[in-house]
């Protein structure tokens, strides 16, 4: 079976942190990975871009309505995810408020966050 691990974390208290802990904790997980990895458990996983970058869409009547922010009714819930690649947000966004979910519910749109890092 497998899982998806979402992980949440409060922005202030990471920020709170010296360096140290914050690199403590790259260093736990880098071993965690490896461990998993190891094992033929590790799948594959990314961190997301800050929340500041994130669209939720909605479609209702036909009309999108695109807002900023992971945004969404607290009966709503996370059920899945579809990773894809677009050159541009216009695409992303296009591919969001076609996706059958938004007509109902609503989608968010994360970017990934690269190896860089530089979308924190």
């Amino acid at each position: 079976m497998k899982y998806m691990l979402l992980i949440y974390q409060n922005p202030a208290n990471w920020d709170a942190l010296p360096e140290d802990e914050r690199n403590a904790v790259f260093q736990e997980v880098d071993a965690l990975v490896a461990e998993l990895t190891e094992r033929g458990e590790f799948i594959g996983g990314d961190g997301l871009a800050d929340h500041s970058q994130t669209k939720t869409v909605r479609v209702r009547d036909g009309v999108p309505a695109v807002t900023d922010g992971p945004f969404v009714e607290a009966k709503e819930h996370l059920v899945g995810y579809t990773l894809f690649q677009t050159d541009t947000e216009e695409r992303a966004l296009e591919i969001a408020k076609g996706w059958p979910d938004a007509r109902h519910w609503a989608v968010e749109l994360r970017p990934l966050m690269g190896a860089s890092g530089t979308e924190m």
